[in-house]
């Protein structure tokens, strides 16, 4: 068996490369159909005006897939080996890819809509189907966890800033279709490095034992500590996808060229690189129900701070901090759903937090998208009191009832001693 040394670096690159994929493939469509002008050849140098629309939709039928993910990820948990799920995921992911790609334009759209929509129903196994195999590649001790929950937090980092990056910089310097090309690649390497992960002990559970994926949300909801889990990590994610638009707004206000707000971004992602680095060398510590209202607190002042910003290098610091606490969020989320979801649903679990997550994201972004031509500080207002309510709402009570319980248990237990008798007190009659 491989031992946890050898195992980790394995599943980083595994997820790097698979994230890589996953989180640039949506630019890479968009630029794709602008590039042909929508789903025809340019006519006299110009894409025609459906460009955009077929940019979106491509894009969309990428992201939305990934609501189906908890509905096939039974599969991973029953399967003896879960490695061959998620490498044929990932294969599957390249190829549909791929093929879009070369047939775009040659083919009916709603073909190519087809193919990049089995891309995306593959995603959720890129993002959630994998997290759920790191506990098993890290020794059992907490902070060994932690510390690979920070590799893991990094990964998502590498996936959202440099999949884009590396889109923007190969479609500039070749095309679009040869950036797309590139993230199918990744994902046909990560296949390779899941394959080479170290093969679980134990096999996969009976049909009887796993749940279904309605019974699995059905659990996540009566359950306290995983109910907690999807509440911050979802209105977390829908926040925080303000801020790419608010970006774009902030460069406006302080009288600055657009690409400024490029820049704003950038911050974010070195934040996030920089937090997840912080979780490396230093471990969170203590219960995952206690670390994230703290972190979700700490956001909260993030996000406001972007708002509140007098100057734009105020704005950079504040992008900056708002990624690395962010980055620390995203590893507390990962120990939330690691030591809270029974072994027989991980993957499950894993998988509808990460679906939820990625909707209520998109939904964020949406709803910035109204409120930004108001004024484009408005979303960023509304995550921080969101998350801030939330936190007092939800996060706050979970030390009020865990005293409440010691203080009901420290009550019975007085109730059943007996009272002891001091020698020199006489016997009553």
């Amino acid at each position: 068996m491989t031992r946890p040394g050898r195992a980790l670096p394995r599943y980083v690159a595994a997820a790097s490369l698979a994230r890589l994929a996953d989180g640039g493939g949506a630019i890479a469509l968009i630029l794709l159909a602008a590039s042909q002008g929508g789903h025809g050849a340019v006519v006299g140098g110009a894409a025609v005006p459906d460009a955009a629309l077929h940019g979106a939709v491509l894009a969309a039928c990428l992201t939305a897939p990934h609501l189906l993910g908890p509905f096939v990820a039974r599969r991973m948990d029953l399967a003896a080996d879960p490695r061959k799920p998620i490498a044929t995921a990932c294969l599957l992911y390249a190829a549909a890819l791929a093929t879009a790609v070369a047939t775009f334009g040659a083919v009916p759209f709603a073909l190519s809509a087809v193919l990049v929509a089995m891309a995306g129903t593959c995603g959720p196994l890129l993002t959630g189907g994998l997290s759920s195999r790191l506990p098993a590649l890290a020794a059992p001790a907490q902070r060994a966890q932690r510390r690979a929950q920070g590799w893991d937090a990094a990964t998502y980092g590498i996936g959202a800033s440099l999949g884009p990056a590396i889109v923007a910089i190969v479609a500039s310097s070749t095309t679009p279709a040869a950036a797309a090309l590139c993230l199918a690649g990744c994902a046909a390497l990560a296949a390779v490095f899941v394959l080479r992960l170290p093969a679980p002990v134990a096999a996969g559970g009976s049909r009887g034992d796993v749940p279904t994926a309605l019974e699995t949300i059905t659990l996540i909801l009566r359950d306290g500590d995983l109910r907690r889990t999807l509440a911050f990590t979802t209105l977390v994610a829908g926040s925080v996808a303000a801020l790419p638009v608010a970006a774009l707004g902030a460069a406006a206000r302080f009288q600055l060229d657009p690409a400024a707000a490029a820049v704003l971004a950038a911050s974010y992602g070195i934040g996030y690189l920089l937090g997840s680095g912080i979780v490396l060398a230093f471990p969170l510590r203590g219960e995952p129900r206690r670390i994230m209202p703290v972190l979700a607190a700490a956001l909260a002042l993030a996000l406001a701070a972007t708002a509140a910003s007098p100057a734009f290098a105020v704005s950079v610091a504040a992008y900056a901090v708002a990624g690395a606490l962010n980055a620390l969020f995203m590893a507390a989320t990962l120990a939330a759903r690691s030591e809270y979801a029974p072994a027989a649903a991980r993957g499950q679990v894993f998988i509808w937090v990460a679906a939820l997550k990625i909707s209520s994201a998109s939904a964020g972004t949406f709803l910035a998208g109204l409120l930004a031509p108001v004024d484009s500080r408005l979303p960023l207002v509304a995550g921080a009191v969101s998350v801030a309510a939330l936190t007092l709402g939800f996060g706050m009570p979970v030390r009020r009832i865990r005293v409440t319980r010691r203080h009901a248990q420290d009550a019975r237990a007085c109730a059943t001693q007996t009272p002891p008798i001091h020698p020199a007190t006489p016997l009553a009659d």
